[in-house]
């Protein structure tokens, strides 16, 4: 059985430790301290979906925490974002390109049966778990809004 997302980060921690490797370290150490929080918030062991949808979350407020830094003028900030994202990202499955992502989405659309925006909930959920982590949930979103309006 492959190795879940939470052990790759925990062996990676061990790894960079013994590397000494400081700024790693920290990201590192980001990931599995959002993690435990949420196990120990909803009181759950963390799943691959629920993994990965953290480690979604966590890049998407570092990329808006980058864009704001960048915009301040404080690229000491904007540097350590970027250094956290890029770990972040080692960890999320490989993105998916923007034809996969259009063939994804028509095929959800057809599988659930879909002929107006009012059904977009139910294209969203058969979507969520074949995306997350590969694509921006937001670009999904609109994509189906364009397919689904295009269709009425």
């Amino acid at each position: 059985m492959p190795e879940s997302v939470k052990q790759r980060v925990e062996a990676q921690v061990k790894v960079a430790m013994k590397a000494r490797q400081k700024q790693r370290l920290a990201a590192l150490r980001l990931v599995m301290a959002e993690f435990k929080r949420v196990e120990i918030d909803e009181r759950i062991e963390l799943d691959e979906p629920r993994a990965l949808a953290i480690l979604d979350k966590m890049t998407r407020q570092r990329t808006d925490s980058l864009s704001q830094f960048r915009e301040a003028g404080r690229d000491d900030l904007a540097e350590i974002e970027s250094r956290e994202i890029a770990v972040i990202r080692e960890f999320l499955p490989s993105r998916l390109a923007e034809a996969e992502l259009k063939q994804l989405v028509t095929h959800a659309v057809h599988e659930s049966g879909a002929t107006s925006i009012r059904d977009m909930g139910s294209v969203m959920t058969l979507l969520k778990s074949q995306v997350q982590g590969r694509a921006d949930m937001g670009q999904v979103s609109h994509l189906v809004k364009t397919l689904l309006t295009a269709s009425d």
